[in-house]
């Protein structure tokens, strides 16, 4: 049974294309996906390029991005690690991934 600091993620199959892109379609979330294909990152060190961003809008921005399946949001103790799922967008929608990351910055 999950904890109740456990959040909830989509599964593989259940993942929506256009859930997907929508999410993606924000600046500063593709910001923080970018900065998430280098690695997991702690939340408070999960900051976009760019500036400061809200607590607020940061838990916005990273809730629109878990509740598409595009990253993966778990309690380590004190911290929550953010991470990308690269292998389950892929499996799910091949190629979509590498062409958002490989589309250059506005």
């Amino acid at each position: 049974m999950p904890g109740a600091r456990d959040l909830p993620h989509p599964d593989t199959t259940t993942l929506v294309l256009t859930d997907v892109l929508f999410a993606l379609s924000d600046p500063s979330r593709l910001a923080l996906v970018r900065r998430l294909a280098q690695g997991p990152l702690e939340v408070a060190a999960c900051q976009p390029t760019g500036g400061e961003v809200p607590k607020s809008t940061l838990s916005h921005h990273l809730k629109t991005l878990r509740e598409a399946g595009v990253i993966r949001n778990v309690p380590d103790g004190r911290q929550r690690y953010v991470s990308l799922r690269r292998q389950d967008l892929d499996e799910r929608f091949p190629g979509l991934l590498d062409a958002v990351l490989a589309a250059s910055p506005q």
